[in-house]
């Protein structure tokens, strides 16, 4: 389980049961227990079945939860992913925060597995960015590597990448890049961010060992690779969809950073769904 992780369920529950489950609590005597399965909806990646599984158990220790996949497996619609046994009233409590976290999670490894499957024959790398749920972004990066893509730097502190607004706050690109060299360790490479050509030219002049190209057109990012020439290392962001993929995947990229893995990922489908009494008992007997 990744740091924190307990911290984000916590928060969750509390969130939707606070103050209980007034419906559930109404129905069912508190000795009720039930068993229960959760059913992928769609074709899919999975990612957080563990921390669904984790949901049932943080809120209840009674509950028995069985995950049936592991994150990173492909499952297709009407597989059964989990399989759950234990208070009703607790089973059914935590089942909206445990199928928010998998359906937000194996949405983010789905969305990485369409692009990854398309960039893989075009020869480039497939990364995420910083644009995740504040909070969330060791799992929806977590997610991304599950559905096959790589990750970008997951802090600011992580590594050196000089932007647009740095580069107008110090004056200019070459200033930003001297005054990055002279404080960061000696094993970090300085990644600067492009916009136009004028830029790159002033980017490899300054030594920088990588280069964003930033919302360049297809044509832009053709231009930049022939000027670049394997003088750096080349990351395309900006503009990227699955749709214009292989128009920005030119030979010379390396990396194509894509925030849409995160902030625009779908929510995967799943559903829990308790056993009736009288299909519970068929089971038994045919075991």
């Amino acid at each position: 389980m990744l740091p924190g992780t307990d911290h984000l369920i916590d928060l969750a529950l509390a969130e939707d049961a606070g103050l209980g489950d007034l419906t559930s609590s109404a129905i069912f005597r508190r000795g009720h227990r039930s068993q229960a399965v959760i059913e992928a909806g769609q074709d899919l990646v999975v990612c957080g079945v563990e921390v669904a599984a984790r949901v049932f158990t943080r809120l209840d220790s009674d509950i028995s939860a069985t995950p049936l996949v592991n994150d990173g497996d492909r499952a297709g619609r009407g597989a059964l992913v989990m399989r759950l046994r234990g208070p009703t009233v607790s089973l059914l409590t935590a089942e909206r925060t445990a199928l928010n976290f998998i359906q937000r999670l194996s949405g983010i490894a789905t969305q990485t597995r369409r692009f990854v499957d398309r960039a893989g024959p075009l020869g480039v790398r497939v990364v995420d960015t910083r644009k995740t749920t504040p909070g969330f972004r060791a799992l929806e990066k977590f997610a991304v590597r599950c559905g096959g893509g790589h990750n970008h730097r997951s802090s600011l502190g992580e590594h050196v990448l000089i932007k647009d607004n740095h580069i107008a706050a110090a004056g200019s690109l070459a200033e930003a890049v001297r005054r990055t060299r002279s404080a960061a360790p000696h094993l970090a490479k300085i990644e600067v961010e492009a916009k136009t050509l004028a830029e790159v030219r002033s980017a490899l002049r300054a030594g920088a060992e990588a280069i964003l190209l930033d919302n360049m057109t297809p044509d832009q990012v053709r231009s930049a690779v022939a000027l670049i020439a394997g003088g750096a290392l080349i990351e395309v962001s900006g503009g990227v969809r699955y749709e214009n993929l292989a128009d920005y995947a030119v030979p010379g990229v390396d990396v194509i950073s894509i925030g849409a893995l995160t902030h625009s990922a779908p929510a995967a489908d799943f559903s829990l769904t308790v056993l009736p009494k009288k299909r519970r008992s068929n089971e038994k007997k045919s075991a």
